[in-house]
């Protein structure tokens, strides 16, 4: 068994929220609502910037896995990963179709329509954000939001 060594003064990366969930408008809700509770338990209170932007971030993400990445009897998976060091949170939404990728850039707009937006979103929120394919089926689609550094001043970590 492998264990981790840590110098002296360095913490260790709080763990990451790993979850899978049926591919449906309720799995979506379901996933955005336990990224906000991982947030707070991370030190970031539910209407702190950085909280609502995950929020926002894995609704989108995950909304898209359901309309666009769903494969019937296959769930969508979530992990979200704090990494104190880059004061980054990144956020991977994971689906089972390959063949049904984001586009490489967002679409500059839709003015008329009633949808769409979303990765313009993701986009103007993350600093950075992609896809990647997921062996042996499906795709990955991931962003990294910024922290800001820290946790909110005087929120502590829910054990």
């Amino acid at each position: 068994m492998a264990e981790a060594v840590l110098l002296a003064g360095e913490a260790a990366e709080p763990p990451p929220l790993i979850a899978q969930f049926a591919s449906s408008p309720r799995g979506a809700r379901l996933a955005r609502r336990l990224a906000v509770r991982r947030m707070e338990e991370w030190g970031y209170p539910p209407a702190s910037d950085v909280s609502c932007t995950v929020a926002l971030v894995v609704a989108e993400l995950a909304a898209n896995a359901v309309q666009h990445g769903r494969v019937p009897g296959r769930d969508f998976g979530l992990r979200l990963a704090l990494d104190e060091a880059s004061d980054l949170v990144r956020i991977e939404v994971a689906d089972a179709a390959a063949a049904k990728r984001p586009p490489a850039a967002p679409p500059s707009s839709y003015p008329d329509g009633e949808s769409g937006r979303g990765l313009l979103l993701v986009n103007v929120l993350a600093v950075r954000w992609g896809s990647t394919p997921r062996h042996p089926v499906g795709k990955t689609v991931w962003a990294e939001v910024p922290t800001g550094g820290c946790p909110m001043p005087g929120s502590t970590p829910v054990q």
